[in-house]
Order: structure tokens, then sequence, then C-alpha cells
């Protein structure tokens, strides 16, 4: 159902840096950059950033992108440590959603819970 998603960030240079990284290894790519408006995605931008443009403090979002498998979700978390994220939740099956869900979370340079899961199994 969802087509796109766009999120507000503080710094886009550096956010764009952070989403090249971690999206890589799921297949995205910079697909489109209207300077800091910038969209990725695999054949059409599906996930967009943008600067803060409203005021007040911006509130949490959860993302959760798509691993097509589960050495996916790893790259993706190795891919966000190493961009400086914060590890929420290291790799690993989470029965309480489903047997087969594998995921990995962590939080992006705003302070986004950021989400690689793959819904087979191993």
């Amino acid at each position: 159902m969802i087509d796109h998603i766009a999120v507000q960030v503080d710094d886009p240079a550096a956010s764009a840096v952070f989403y090249d990284r971690v999206l890589a290894p799921l297949g995205g790519t910079r697909l489109l950059d209207f300077g800091e408006v910038i969209g990725w995605g695999t054949t059409q931008p599906t996930f967009w950033i943008s600067p803060v443009t409203t005021e007040g403090q911006p509130r949490e979002v959860h993302i959760a992108f798509a691993a097509a498998d589960r050495a996916g979700v790893r790259a993706f978390h190795a891919a966000a440590v190493e961009a400086g994220a914060e590890v929420l939740h290291e790799p690993r099956v989470w029965p309480e959603y489903h047997p087969s869900y594998y995921g990995a979370f962590v939080r992006d340079l705003d302070g986004n819970n950021v989400e690689a899961v793959c819904h087979r199994p191993e």
C-alpha cells in the first residue's frame, strides 16, 4: 500500500551518506537528487529525505526496509554500524512477530528507528 515515505532530517548531506551506505546492501540506490531532497529505491524512489521545514521537535519514525534474505539484514546492520548508527537490536529471529521474522534495528542520525527485515526462513 505504501508508494513512498519521506522523513525530515537535520543534515541532509550527512543523512544522504548514511542512507547510501545502509540501503546499498538491500539493493537500494540513490535515484533522484534535488539538492537537499533525495530519493532512494530499486526501480523508483520509495524512500526520501528532506531538510526539516517545520517548527518543534521531530518525532521518531519507524521505517522497515525489506531485505531479500537474512544475509541482507546482516549486511544492512554492518553498514549501519560502520556509518555510526546506534544499535537498537542485533540481527536475530523475532518469533513474537512470526517464526521466520529476521530483523535488525538501528537508530539513524536523526533518532529514527530503522530496520531491515527478511520474512523468509534461512
